[in-house]
């Protein structure tokens, strides 16, 4: 079984039926990344020129034959130039501007019909206003994602694409902070379904999964 699955323990994820404070049990302190605000751009843009390089395999035969465009795995994007300038009134908001350079892999077919790849990148410059906390010990971080797509494109010159590409942007406020949270405690984790026995190592069998501890009524004076 699982979480979900011929699982009908109530200190488990899922949704609350009932009085949603009944079970609640103490207040913890979790390190966790708050989104202030965010918002999403998509946009579908002609005429984009994609420079590519890093063929693989090597020295395709030309004239190329577009077949897709779309990030490149493991790379993700990485924004610079980025600039806050905060509204003169409304000093909590800023019009948060910068250039975001997307890695893309170029997939195509050569004159001799083999299928190989090639790398390039996108640039995109955006600018939003969003609500940007007053500075704090914590600091407050912009960051932003990036997606690129493509189906439609063609082999313009040596090492050049011409295509239309669908890019969606993600663009967040967030800062990494300490949030006291009212808690129902640890879940029970239910045994997997075709699990192995565990007796090989019958020291696990003694711990519990998570670390406990008693609460302290009596704070010390020093």
């Amino acid at each position: 079984m699982s979480f979900y699955i011929n699982n009908n323990n109530p200190n488990r994820p899922g949704p609350i039926c009932g009085n949603p404070t009944q079970g609640i049990c103490e207040k913890i302190l979790i390190e966790t990344t708050k989104v202030f605000d965010a918002c999403v751009c998509s946009t579908t843009e002609q005429g984009i020129i994609l420079q590519v390089s890093d063929f693989n395999p090597e020295n395709p035969v030309l004239p190329l034959t577009f077949i897709s465009a779309e990030n490149t795995s493991g790379s993700p994007a990485v924004i610079s130039d980025l600039v806050v300038d905060r509204l003169e009134n409304c000093p909590n908001y800023a019009n948060v501007s910068f250039t975001l350079t997307i890695p893309v892999t170029v997939t195509y077919r050569d004159a001799n019909g083999t299928t190989g790849s090639a790398l390039t990148t996108v640039t995109v410059n955006k600018s939003a206003i969003l609500f940007v906390p007053q500075p704090a010990l914590s600091p407050i971080d912009i960051t932003a994602t990036g997606t690129f797509s493509s189906q439609i494109g063609t082999f313009t010159s040596p090492n050049v694409f011409t295509v239309t590409g669908c890019i969606q942007i993600i663009i967040k406020v967030t800062s990494v902070v300490d949030v006291l949270v009212p808690s129902f405690g640890y879940p029970t984790l239910p045994p997997c379904k075709q699990a192995p026995a565990t007796s090989a190592c019958p020291g696990f069998q003694d711990l519990p999964i998570y670390p406990t501890a008693t609460a302290v009524t009596e704070v010390p004076r020093l």
